[in-house]
């Protein structure tokens, strides 16, 4: 598979590169926004990876012009720590995720992995039972539009981002709450009314398993 990393910070692009590589994808790097954009064009990359402050043209530019062009592909921002605002609106402009810096590489990688798999399950047309729309703030549920609140929709993007893997509580109380004082009632909560509301059996669910003294774990298997 193709990544594109568009990062114009040497000490960020070669070591995020290098682990890439290391992870089987073939990397191309531009240092600017133009350079990213050329890069776009006639095959497809599986992945671009897009650093905010680009020269020339900066990062959300570049998602909203590959979007206009019918890129399909799924894009990561990387923004500073606490740029909400860049944030917000780089899923606005077509983003389908973002990591903040400094980051860990290993959270990255499995930003990665998950944004992968999710391209893949789409062009393969899989009929996995819940599905995400991260630019529109949709989810669905064997085809049927589930009506979540914000914090339910951020909570699901979340655990489906991590599919597989368990997501520790302090995890989820961060990225929902932007906090965490000790106690996860509230997340609790938020789980029980979500598995209801996707059919999840809460004696013996499927989708949102409980991790006992660590967190959740999201299981999406085609249905059979």
């Amino acid at each position: 598979m193709r990544v594109l990393l568009a990062e114009d910070d040497e000490t960020i692009s070669e070591p995020l590169s290098r682990a890439l590589r290391r992870e089987g994808y073939s990397v191309d790097v531009a240092e600017d926004g133009r350079a990213a954009l050329t890069s776009t064009e006639g095959e497809a990359p599986d992945l671009v990876i897009l650093d905010i402050g680009l020269p020339y043209l900066d990062g959300l530019e570049v998602c909203r012009r590959i979007r206009q062009e019918g890129l399909t592909s799924p894009v990561l921002i990387l923004t500073a720590r606490g740029d909400e605002v860049d944030t917000v609106v780089g899923l606005d402009a077509g983003a389908d995720d973002y990591v903040t810096k400094p980051f860990r590489l290993a959270e990255l990688l499995a930003r990665v992995r998950a944004l992968l798999r999710r391209g893949n399950d789409q062009r393969d047309g899989g009929d996995r039972p819940i599905t995400i729309d991260t630019k529109a703030r949709q989810a669905f549920f064997r085809g049927q539009e589930v009506a979540l609140t914000a914090k339910e929709f951020d909570l699901l993007r979340v655990l489906a981002r991590e599919e597989g893997r368990v997501v520790p509580r302090e995890t989820l109380m961060l990225e929902v709450w932007d906090s965490w004082f000790g106690s996860t009632k509230t997340l609790d909560m938020h789980i029980s009314v979500l598995r209801r509301k996707l059919g999840d059996d809460a004696n013996n669910p499927r989708y949102i398993v409980t991790v006992r003294g660590v967190g959740f774990r999201f299981q999406n298997e085609p249905e059979q």
